[in-house]
């Protein structure tokens, strides 16, 4: 029998029995009651302690529901990787089949281009002489070319900010690239009175190399624009280059028929046009010293080269 029960059926003997049982059988019962009362208070904290060890095994359950179920969705995921990675395998397998496929080509167009390689080399052979013109001339517009633009950069050193002024040499040219905020004033054309100084110095240097012709370039940002005297980039960027041209030939003399100018509009930017630092950048007039023409044409020109 349950202490729970034994301490009700106590409780009921003491109620019907208080009057009519002995001191010593009443003490007796109060003792079991007593007993009976721990006995239940023990009974309360195990179920107090049950319920508490049933909550935690519940939050465990939980969580190892939510541990399988991440598990699953890796292992879906780690299905899907390894699915995308064999189609990936059978794409490179396709593409090695055709590489392969292709170089058995080559080595059969390699064995009938021989002979050709062959009849070249004998022809390249022949034109040593030409050659050896070609290198001596490019070291000889190398050693011109770097002399020019280390007199261009003495020259224009002098009192101008280096962010205004750029000299580079590229290949077989000298350009100098000028700022549009040193050359004009924004969206106009018209040259301003520091840029006649800076085109002053650079046109001593022209003067002094009749040989050479002078390509001015004009640049713009890619802010359009529209007024009563320009219809777009396109416009502004040929009608600085033309100020510039004008300049040189009017102002310091320079032969009109070495003169060159060319624009470019927003296109061949150097920067993005995202930034107003960007668009600064775009906006440049680019001057290129550069050989004439024709001297290319004879210097290509196998019959005048040395036999």
């Amino acid at each position: 029998m349950s202490s729970i029960t034994k301490s009700i059926i106590l409780l009921c003997c003491l109620a019907t029995l208080s009057s009519c049982v002995s001191k010593k059988q009443y003490s007796l019962l109060q003792t079991e009651l007593e007993v009976a009362n721990r006995d239940l208070g023990k009974c309360g904290e195990s179920l107090s302690d049950y319920m508490n060890r049933l909550s935690a095994c519940e939050t465990d359950k939980e969580r190892l529901r939510n541990d399988i179920k991440g598990m699953q969705n890796n292992l879906q995921v780690r299905e899907e990787q390894i699915s995308d990675l064999k189609d990936q395998i059978a794409d490179m397998r396709t593409q090695r089949d055709k590489q392969l496929s292709q170089v058995e080509g080559l080595t059969n167009l390699s064995q009938s281009a021989n002979e050709n390689i062959k009849e070249t080399l004998s022809q390249l052979e022949k034109k040593d002489k030409y050659i050896q013109l070609l290198q001596a001339a490019k070291t000889r517009a190398d050693s011109i070319n770097l002399a020019l633009a280390v007199n261009l950069k003495g020259v224009l050193s002098e009192g101008l900010d280096d962010d205004d002024v750029e000299v580079k040499v590229d290949k077989t040219v000298v350009f100098v690239n000028l700022s549009d905020k040193m050359l004009f004033k924004t969206g106009s054309s018209t040259i301003t009175t520091k840029a006649n100084e800076v085109l002053g110095k650079i046109a001593k240097i022209v003067e002094s190399r009749p040989d050479l012709e002078v390509m001015v370039e004009g640049y713009t940002d890619n802010k359009p624009i529209k007024t009563s005297c320009m219809d777009d980039n396109w416009d502004l960027s040929v009608k600085r280059a033309t100020s510039v041209v004008r300049v040189l030939q009017k102002t310091y003399n320079i032969d009109p028929n070495r003169l060159i100018a060319a624009g470019r509009g927003e296109y061949n930017a150097l920067a993005s046009n995202d930034t107003e630092d960007g668009r600064a950048t775009n906006r440049r007039t680019r001057i290129i010293i550069l050989p004439k023409l024709d001297q290319f044409y004879d210097l290509l020109d196998p019959s005048k080269a040395p036999k």
